[in-house]
């Protein structure tokens, strides 16, 4: 709610009068930035929001999320892929953990669920209203759009060549990262087009990472390694 005032997102708060009482700063930065404010009964707060112990105050925002004509910032270092990512949760996981660790965008590819679904704005804990994020790529379209924004193209997966720990000179270039989805992982096609597949070593019995694992994980080390260089 506070991030989709203070990027202007929120074009009207709908919000019960006990909510008035128990949010008093929120309403008072939504009138001051000229937001309508609607008070509302139980009933219809309960109905306008999907979560199982609503807050009482809700708000309206515009579309925040682009489309393919719209990769976000000029000249990115640093770009997380969601490729047809399936669960909302994980698409709004992904964009917190890009906020966090400071890429300039989210690229979703076709397929991917809606960042704009209830569970991953919620999921992403605001970060939706941070960071510009691209939906609706064509994969075949990927690595092209990434190579014509000066990024390379790393995929995230459990046979690649290169040892993500070792890899502190190819994480140093400006990157777009790819992960694939949940169930089937990154097709062969577009794990081929890439510049390097990228594999996180595990050391102890578990088969695999989840995506968001994984995600956080690969991010951190280009950051990391970001974070040393001018």
């Amino acid at each position: 709610m506070e991030a989709a005032l203070a990027t202007g997102a929120a074009a009207e708060l709908f919000c019960t009068q006990d909510a008035l009482e128990r949010f008093p700063g929120l309403v008072e930065t939504a009138r001051g930035d000229g937001v309508a404010v609607s008070v509302v009964t139980d009933r219809a707060a309960r109905s306008l929001s999907d979560t199982v112990t609503p807050t009482g105050i809700v708000a309206l925002c515009r579309t925040v999320a682009r489309g393919p004509g719209n990769d976000g910032p000029a000249a990115p270092r640093l770009v997380a892929v969601g490729q047809a990512l399936a669960e909302p949760g994980n698409v709004g996981t992904l964009v917190r953990v890009a906020d966090a660790l400071g890429a300039d965008a989210v690229w979703l590819t076709e397929g991917a669920a809606d960042p704009e679904n209830p569970k991953a704005v919620r999921a992403s804990a605001g970060s939706l209203f941070h960071v510009p994020v691209v939906r609706g790529i064509a994969e075949a379209d990927l690595v092209g759009r990434a190579h014509d924004a000066g990024l390379q193209v790393l995929v995230a997966t459990g046979d690649g060549e290169v040892d993500v720990e070792r890899a502190d000179e190819l994480l140093a270039r400006p990157t777009a990262w790819v992960f694939g989805n949940e169930a089937h992982g990154v097709p062969e096609a577009l794990s081929a087009a890439a510049d390097a597949r990228v594999r996180i070593p595990i050391r102890g019995r578990a088969e695999s990472l989840n995506i968001v694992t994984a995600a956080s994980i690969c991010l951190h080390s280009s950051a990391r390694v970001r974070g040393r260089r001018p």
